[in-house]
């Protein structure tokens, strides 16, 4: 595994969450890239015992190192649960280094996962910050927002689909009034069988018979009945 480089692939840079490292050339996969130092407090000892802050890195059941201090620039790199390095803890020599877990590229923030307990006590009070859980969070409240909008769509929907209905029975109702006033302004008139009047006299069935209509000459009848040589050679005769 390649050792600390003394030319500093990192500088201190302004993060999400405040300061973080951030790499400034290529840090290839399992590269160490920085210790985690400080002093060394005893859980045996009471006034060790009472320090409490947010750079304590603990080693074993005893031994925990104190990273407060300014010259642990390690103190800087921030947690991430999808992150691009680790810490490697040497319990023996009480002694953590970070070593990138993947090839980091220019520009990148470094970052390794602090741990359930730190998690729990610190991060999730008011919700981590890496880039992991910022697209998680993002992509609920892009999802909320699409269902938030389907509900809205179908319940217009919905009240289109109710408004065409009440007014297909508003039509109808309006057909029924008008058909009705209708009825009572212009009675229906009685339709009689044949196009004629029916004959009140008639006898039988009782059913409208036609009414037989004078019967006319024929035309050429007519005319030879008034012609005047016809009516002369019937005088001389």
């Amino acid at each position: 595994m390649p050792e600390i480089s003394s030319n500093k692939p990192y500088r201190i840079g302004r993060s999400k969450t405040g300061l973080g490292l951030f790499a400034i050339e290529k840090i290839k996969k399992g590269t160490k890239i920085i210790r985690y130092f400080g002093p060394m407090l005893d859980s045996k000892n009471k006034k060790h015992d009472d320090i409490d802050n947010k750079y304590l890195f603990e080693i074993n059941n005893r031994w925990t190192i104190d990273g407060s201090v300014r010259k642990n620039i390690a103190r800087y790199i921030n947690h991430a649960c999808r992150p691009n390095a680790e810490s490697d803890v040497n319990s023996r020599k009480r002694k953590v280094v970070i070593r990138a877990i993947k090839t980091i590229q220019p520009g990148e923030e470094i970052n390794y996962d602090y741990g359930t307990d730190y998690f729990k006590i610190f991060l999730k009070p008011i919700g981590c910050k890496c880039d992991h859980c910022e697209n998680k969070r993002a992509k609920k409240r892009a999802e909320a927002r699409a269902e938030k909008l389907r509900l809205k769509l179908k319940a217009e929907k919905k009240a289109a689909k109710k408004a065409l209905k009440d007014g297909k029975k508003a039509d109808k109702s309006l057909k029924k009034v008008v058909k009705a006033a209708k009825s009572k302004v212009a009675p229906k008139r009685k339709t009689v069988l044949g196009g004629a009047k029916a004959n009140p006299h008639a006898r039988g069935t009782g059913k409208p018979t036609k009414t037989k209509s004078a019967r006319t000459r024929p035309l050429s009848r007519l005319v030879q009945a008034q012609s005047p040589d016809r009516a002369n050679r019937a005088s001389s005769t």
